[in-house]
C-alpha cells in the first residue's frame, strides 16, 4: 500500500517543480540563492528543495526517495519519516549557507539533501539494505560521504555536494535521536558512517575545504 506521507511529498515535488519549469519568475523567486537568503528570504532554504533543474533531475530524486522511504516509515512511522525528510532538507540548506556564505550569486535547487537524509536513515535502520542491488548500504554511505568531501574540495562540477552532505548528517542525527538503540544494534554502521562526517569537520576546521 502506498504511504500517504511519501505520496504527498512526491506530489508536492512534482507540482512545484513543473510550475518552476514553465514559470521562470516562480523558479527564480523560490530557488536557493545566497544573496536573497542573506537579505531575509530564508523561506528559499525550504522551497528550493521542491524545485528541480529539469525532468530528469526530478525523476531521479523521486525514484530514489520511492525506493528508500519504506525502510524508514515502516520502522519509525510516517511522522518520523516526514520529520527526517524536512530536517535533512534544512540541514542541507544550512550547511550550504555555511560553506557558500560569501558567494552571493550561488544558486541551487533540488530535493537531493532531503533524499540523501532518507537514504542514510534507511541505511542506519537496515544495514543489510543493498544499493542498486549489489552495494552494501553501509559501504555506499561511507564512500558517498567521502566522495562528497572530494567534490566539495575540488569544486569541479555543478553538483550540490554540500547539500548532500548536510542532508546525510540530518538523516543520520535525527534517526539516532529517534532510535538510540541503533547505537547498540547497528554499532558498526553508526561508527562507519560517522567517520566521513568527522573528517569533514576536521578538514573545515583546518581550512582544507
Amino acid at each position: 500500500m502506498f504511504n500517504i506521507a511519501l505520496l504527498s511529498i512526491i506530489l508536492a515535488n512534482v507540482l512545484i517543480s513543473f510550475n518552476g519549469f514553465k514559470d521562470d519568475f516562480f523558479y527564480r523567486k523560490y530557488q536557493f540563492h545566497v544573496g536573497s537568503i542573506r537579505a531575509g528570504e530564508q523561506l528559499r532554504m525550504i522551497t528550493s528543495g521542491f524545485l528541480h533543474a529539469d525532468e530528469m533531475h526530478l525523476a531521479f530524486n523521486m525514484l530514489t526517495l520511492y525506493f528508500f522511504a519504506p525502510a524508514v516509515y515502516d520502522i519509525l512511522g510516517s511522522i518520523s519519516f516526514i520529520i527526517i525528510y524536512f530536517a535533512s532538507l534544512i540541514f542541507g540548506s544550512l550547511l550550504t549557507m555555511v560553506f557558500h556564505a560569501n558567494e552571493y550569486n550561488y544558486r541551487a535547487v533540488g530535493a537531493s539533501g532531503a533524499v540523501t537524509g532518507i537514504i542514510f536513515s534507511a541505511i542506519l535502520l537496515d544495514p543489510d539494505i543493498w544499493i542498486y542491488g549489489f552495494i552494501p548500504g553501509y559501504i555506499f554511505g561511507f564512500v558517498y560521504l567521502l566522495g562528497s568531501i572530494y567534490g566539495m574540495k575540488t569544486k569541479n562540477d555543478n553538483i550540490g555536494h554540500v547539500a548532500h552532505f548536510g542532508g546525510a548528517i540530518g538523516g543520520y542525527a535525527i534517526t539516532l535521536i529517534k532510535d538510540p538503540m541503533l547505537f547498540e544494534q547497528n554499532t558498526l554502521t553508526v561508527i562507519f558512517l560517522a567517520v566521513p562526517i568527522i573528517i569533514l569537520f576536521i578538514m573545515a576546521k583546518l581550512g582544507k575545504i
